[in-house]
């Protein structure tokens, strides 16, 4: 069976007036279902079919499969204005309260989450705070689906300015919340709900930073975690970084675009020393972090046998990664795996990254000549380079952080492997200068210490830094 089977039409000449708005489908079936459902979460008279505790556990398939054509047809604006005036929502709370059909929850949750794809119906469901409280306690459900589509529900409404606030200061006043995201965050093998999930987190850090700030410093459990009987089940003493570590190795090989969502999280941490903090005096010292992320820009992310442009479809995720390398590197120069590691970091995968960028601004210029006669074309371009620009700015950075901390035996070893070089070299001067001519000088007295002629040649390429020497 589908699991959004065509939905029926209304027969008009049959039935005048009976069509949804300007669709074509009928009020009378909606009706005939919604009723039905009331009928399945309090019976007249005890089902057979029920659990022992007497209430059903699973759907006959003649009643899924008409929810569900009410799931498809939610999607249409005239159809869930009707589902509103009729109350479905308060038929869903009900559900909620009653069932113990995990498909019929799922279903119920997902029509409301089409029903707050449109403004006025978002408003309303956002503004009711019972049906808000029942709502966030789904996030506690053991069912996959379900979650998946709570969380796909606050997606939304956290994505609606005019009611993203209301959602905000509900969460911040649930510490349940964050034990339930944490728990799937660390157990779960449901890609897609790691990265609903995760997109859930990312908005909610970026809308309000002191809820942020809540979830670094939390970790005590206070509440409720999944359980079959209702009966309270503690959950372990979560951390915010190792779950989203844990949800980012998940996610890494099978959805690019959750591995951009996770990265973007460690990013917003660092944006606060709590966050820094919570990043490096984890149990391990941050090694586990750094290793991901090192393991991610040496492995898979622009890679030497890449195209230029994939720094481009790379940009975002990249950034994120870079900024929370360059803020462990700043807070943590004393730990052992960035002291030996970096090196290579610096002068294979940074220079990559500019050397592929330079490329990728070469071909915008010759894009940007083709289209000037065209508005949008011009638009493109220059949101590509901006945030280009923002990958560039954020490397360099990096790059000049590790180039200060640069040994004359870590130059040495550069050199007999290969790293080091004077077109590497000449292109990291190239992106740092005038900027960081600090780091540069720096590290160029200690490059005359292992190899003379070449900062002599780099200095006749750069005569700023022989003036100043």
């Amino acid at each position: 069976m589908d699991r959004n089977p065509s939905p029926p039409c209304s027969d008009a000449e049959e039935e005048e007036g009976d069509a949804v708005g300007n669709t074509v489908y009928s009020k009378h079936w909606l009706f005939s279902v919604l009723t039905r459902l009331i009928e399945v979460i309090a019976p007249a008279e005890p089902d057979p079919a029920a659990s022992p505790e007497g209430a059903r556990t699973e759907l006959d398939e003649e009643m899924e499969n008409d929810i569900c054509k009410v799931w498809d047809m939610s999607m249409d604006e005239d159809v869930a204005l009707f589902l509103q005036e009729f109350n479905a929502p308060d038929i869903f709370m009900g559900v909620f309260a009653k069932s113990k059909c995990p498909r019929l929850t799922e279903i119920c949750v997902g029509i409301l989450g089409n029903m707050a794809c449109f403004q006025d119906i978002c408003m309303s469901i956002s503004k009711d705070e019972n049906l808000g409280q029942v709502l966030l306690q789904r996030l506690c459900d053991s069912d996959s689906p379900t979650l998946l589509e709570t969380s796909r529900l606050l997606l939304t409404c956290l994505s609606q300015p005019e009611v993203a606030n209301v959602w905000v200061e509900r969460i911040r006043e649930n510490p349940s919340v964050y034990d339930c995201v944490c728990f799937i965050m660390s157990s779960s093998t449901n890609v897609e709900l790691l990265v609903k999930v995760g997109e859930v987190v990312d908005k909610l850090f970026d809308l309000d930073e002191e809820l942020m700030l809540n979830w670094i410093k939390s970790g005590t459990c206070r509440s409720v975690g999944p359980s079959v009987d209702d009966s309270p089940e503690e959950l372990p003493d979560f951390k915010i970084v190792p779950c989203m570590l844990e949800a980012a190795k998940q996610v890494r090989s099978d959805n690019p675009e959750g591995l951009d969502v996770y990265m973007h999280i460690l990013q917003l941490l660092t944006t606060v020393d709590e966050g820094i903090q919570a990043i490096v005096q984890a149990p391990d010292g941050g090694k586990e972090t750094w290793s991901l992320l090192y393991d991610l820009v040496c492995q898979e992310l622009c890679q030497p046998d890449d195209p230029p442009i994939i720094v481009q479809e790379q940009k975002t995720v990249l950034a994120s990664i870079l900024s929370v390398l360059s803020a462990m590197f700043a807070s943590q120069t004393e730990q052992e795996y960035t002291r030996m590691r970096k090196s290579k970091l610096c002068f294979i995968f940074l220079i990559r990254i500019l050397q592929y960028m330079e490329g990728c601004g070469k071909r915008a210029v010759d894009n940007s000549k083709e289209s000037e006669q065209e508005e949008t074309g011009r638009t493109d371009v220059n949101e590509e380079d901006f945030h280009l620009k923002i990958l560039k700015d954020i490397c360099c950075e990096l790059l000049s952080n590790m180039l200060q901390e640069l040994t004359k035996e870590n130059t040495l070893e550069g050199l007999h492997q290969g790293h080091l070089n004077e077109q590497t070299c000449s292109c990291a001067f190239q992106n740092l200068l005038p900027l960081y001519f600090a780091s540069v000088e720096s590290f160029l007295e200690v490059l005359r210490e292992a190899d003379q002629t070449l900062a002599d040649n780099l200095e006749k390429r750069f005569p700023s830094l022989k003036v100043h020497t």
